[in-house]
């Protein structure tokens, strides 16, 4: 399924080398998005590490992986296997130790968030990559340009960093219901003790971001851009 939607190389009617397979290729790919190690440490058995990086870049820069994300979300859907009655979201930070577009600086240095918005089986309903800079509140939106699926959850669910008026407003117009724990410093509550029944099982999108984590490429971002981060990303997801 997945190598059917990798289109094959470009044959330049010149001659010149012949092109890898793309079986191989892929393989490359997988090799660094799961060992997280640099692209000259690749071993040779995945042919040339030039090769198969600039094939990588390729695909990334003709939206391979993003398609084949969503293509695997539309199938998902299709056969009902989302959990959509309630969501929960978070986000996990990754240190930009080669810098590039769209790193943010905070007290733990310079990196970039991964947000995640899961069904309640833990699939990755939304993802999304940006700077870390802002408040985790302030990048819900982002994620709901990104969806794979034509519906929306009825309940989104996230930890008190997700406590704003503002941001229950938004979503409840888009006909969304915002569950999250007050802040300390919260003067009027706005949620009882029923809604928040489900936050304990918020557990389920901390276990998605461990998945994601096994894949230690995403654990440090080494690519200077934000693009090639998110093609490693959204292969993960799917």
């Amino acid at each position: 399924w997945l190598l059917e939607r990798i289109p094959d190389p470009p044959v330049s009617p010149k001659g010149g080398r012949p092109p890898l397979d793309k079986a191989r290729v892929l393989g490359g790919i997988f090799w660094i998005l799961d060992n997280g190690a640099k692209w000259k440490d690749l071993p040779p058995e995945f042919g040339s590490k030039s090769a198969v990086h600039r094939y990588f870049q390729r695909w990334v820069r003709e939206g391979v992986f993003e398609r084949i994300l969503r293509e695997a979300g539309r199938l998902v859907e299709e056969r009902g296997g989302f959990r959509l009655y309630e969501c929960f979201i978070d986000g996990t930070f990754s240190k930009a130790r080669g810098g590039g577009d769209g790193v943010g600086l905070t007290k733990v240095g310079k990196g970039v968030k991964i947000m995640v918005l899961v069904d309640a089986r833990g699939l990755p309903v939304a993802v999304e990559t940006t700077s870390a800079a802002p408040h985790e509140s302030k990048l819900v939106q982002r994620l709901f340009d990104f969806m794979l699926t034509e519906a929306t959850p009825e309940r989104v669910i996230g930890d008190k960093a997700y406590d704003s008026d503002a941001l229950a407003d938004e979503l409840a117009e888009q006909g969304m219901e915002l569950i999250a724990p007050h802040r300390s410093n919260r003067r009027h509550p706005t949620q009882d003790g029923r809604p928040l029944r489900r936050y304990r099982r918020r557990w389920t999108v901390e276990r998605t971001i461990g998945w994601l984590q096994h894949f230690r490429r995403l654990c440090i971002r080494w690519e200077k851009s934000t693009k090639l981060f998110q093609g490693f990303l959204h292969l993960a997801c799917a």
